[in-house]
């Protein structure tokens, strides 16, 4: 491979909008592949730039890192399909609609707890929010 291709992990940072211990990281992490030395210097090729945006973009999406790690490896497999990201993806699409569903519980259980507070001056002693949070009201 050219030498213009390949970057020093400060380039690849740079090149990635990503810090080198954001690198060193996914290397750990076993994400990416920490290439061997050519004298002093490791070089990364230039691919590793697409595979840190796509990693940086999946976790936007929701994506954690290990599943991050899958959807790369399957890109690179050669009897990976389509449907086999699909079917990722709708998983994600259902744990995305559990956790909306249970922030929405949440939020309805607060503003429950907030329609408690009817004199905002009356001491913290006998604020009726804290005390839900004592006796484990529902509200």
């Amino acid at each position: 491979m050219s030498m213009k291709k390949l970057l020093t992990i400060g380039k690849l940072a740079q090149a990635s909008h990503v810090n080198v211990e954001t690198i060193r990281f996914y290397e750990r992490k076993g994400i990416l592949t920490q290439p061997k030395k050519i004298g002093a210097f490791r070089y990364y090729p230039w691919e590793f730039v697409k595979k840190i945006h796509f990693i940086k973009r999946s976790q936007e999406l929701g994506f954690t890192l290990r599943e991050s790690k899958e959807l790369l490896d399957l890109k690179i497999k050669d009897q990976a399909r389509c449907s086999d990201v699909l079917i990722k993806t709708e998983e994600k699409i259902h744990e995305i609609d559990q956790k909306i569903e249970d922030l929405q519980k949440m939020k309805r259980s607060l503003k429950g707890l907030a329609n408690c507070c009817h004199d905002m001056n009356q001491p913290l002693s006998d604020c009726p929010i804290l005390e839900c949070f004592v006796e484990r009201k529902n509200i």
